[in-house]
């Protein structure tokens, strides 16, 4: 009588953006291909993936005690292969000092080579301990696992790296020059996303705006989003990350014109004052941005606008950040991500004079909350009594008997409402709303 083995299960963290998240997700398809199935149980992990982040020293440092704490489940199993990856690994010079502090760690690899991940595995199976970090990217690989399928939700890679070298941006010292993907590949990986069951994508770059300008065709970011758009079964487009110097009227004409092109733009601004934006090296004056904002607003009304938002930069004055916080209130975010300056070694900001003191930093950014929690409190309340389409994503974290979505305009909701409708498009009545969640009931299913 043959005893069958029971699966080997493969646990994967994510820290950092959107595109970090996507490249756990590849990771765990490119190691499904081995056998391995996904799991949250740390303890009983065969294979444990940690894709990591390092755009803040803090968010390293945080990782850094999470790779330490995983030496104890190798020391109960030595058969468990760790593997740490993405941009913490790829800093230049940052791999010797990262397997001295992590002996414990079977494998690493960088952000450049993770479609190599099945042959690192193998190969850490027959030989041990492996670590392979590529200089620089090489051609765009194809033939790997983009995504994962069978998700309601997926993110979709347009294309890597960046180009822009903001100064206090750690990104194209990791992630390399920007590189396009192909069109039509793009297309044929959310046509399969959809044919299992997938209905919203976003559509990932470091600057999706500049899109395509690599490319030997005369073929931009908003021809990109019209053949998304015509996809058969896909209900919602969404992408991430707008960068304002690159945002055309073409651009915003294309989502206004759009069929499942969410009215959200996310265009991360950053700093209010002209001075702060040219030593951020962020290539637009407050007045050019201004004025993108202004033609958002003219070609699509309902549009709902986020943002990123830096304080503490070194040099802001007061009257700096004053003029960010002139920015918020005449904008009108319906929500902003906020940070707080802090150093990344390897960038120019780092080395900048006139570093902000922390306890005014960390006084501005509660100043900037505060500004903008009463923003996006009134721009939500000025929904209730309104209806709204929501895709329903599952139970609400806060409250498993309720449900939870989002409209077009990213705003999540909250709703009573039985499991069957988790996947499917409803109609919400907003009749409650606080700074960062509306509350409703649900009307109606919609016809999809």
């Amino acid at each position: 009588m043959s005893i069958t083995k029971p699966p080997k299960k493969v646990v994967t963290l994510a820290y950092g953006c959107q595109m970090s998240e996507r490249d756990a997700d590849t990771l765990t398809e490119i190691s499904s291909q081995k056998g391995y199935v996904r799991s949250q149980e740390l303890e009983q992990a065969d294979l444990i993936i940690v894709n990591t982040c390092c755009v803040r020293e803090s968010a390293e440092n945080k990782i850094l005690g999470k790779i330490g704490e995983l030496k104890h489940l190798k020391e109960a199993n030595p058969q468990l292969k760790i593997a740490i990856s993405g941009c913490m690994v790829q800093q230049p010079g940052a791999l010797e000092r990262l397997r001295k502090r992590a002996p414990h760690v079977d494998i690493w690899a960088g952000t450049h080579n993770i479609h190599e991940f099945q042959r690192l595995l193998e190969e850490s199976e027959e030989k041990g301990k492996v670590a392979e970090v590529w200089e620089k990217p090489r051609e765009t690989q194809e033939s790997v696992p983009l995504a994962a399928k069978g998700k309601l939700k997926a993110y979709v890679n347009i294309s890597y790296g960046c180009d822009n070298f903001c100064t206090y941006c750690i990104v194209p010292h990791v992630r390399g020059r920007e590189r396009s993907r192909q069109p039509e590949e793009i297309v044929a990986e959310i046509r399969a996303l959809v044919e299992t069951g997938c209905r919203e994508v976003t559509l990932l770059g470091q600057n999706v705006n500049s899109y395509g300008q690599d490319l030997d065709k005369a073929y931009d970011f908003a021809d990109l989003l019209k053949d998304v758009d015509s996809i058969d079964g896909l209900w919602r487009v969404r992408f991430m990350t707008s960068h304002p110097k690159d945002l055309s009227d073409k651009l915003i004409e294309t989502i206004a014109a759009g069929t499942h092109l969410c009215e959200h733009v996310h265009l991360p601004f950053q700093a209010g004052s002209d001075e702060i934006l040219k030593s951020m090296n962020r290539k637009y004056t407050r007045e050019y941005y201004l004025s993108r904002i202004a033609q958002i607003k003219a070609i699509i009304p309902q549009a709902s606008l986020t943002t990123d938002i830096i304080v503490g930069f070194p040099g802001e004055t007061e009257e700096d950040f004053e003029q960010t916080l002139e920015l918020i209130r005449q904008v009108r975010y319906s929500q902003a991500f906020t940070f707080m300056y802090s150093k990344r070694s390897g960038t120019p900001a780092a080395q900048m004079a006139e570093q902000i003191p922390l306890d005014i930093k960390k006084r501005r950014l509660q100043q900037l909350i505060t500004v903008q929690n009463a923003q996006s409190l009134a721009w939500r309340q000025e929904m209730i009594g309104k209806t709204y389409e929501v895709l329903v994503e599952g139970p609400s974290k806060s409250n498993p008997d309720r449900l939870t979505g989002r409209t077009r305009g990213y705003e999540l909701v909250v709703f009573p409402g039985e499991a069957q409708l988790i996947g499917t498009l409803v109609q919400v009545l907003i009749e409650d709303a606080n700074s960062w969640t509306l509350f409703g009931k649900c009307c109606k299913d919609m016809p999809k």
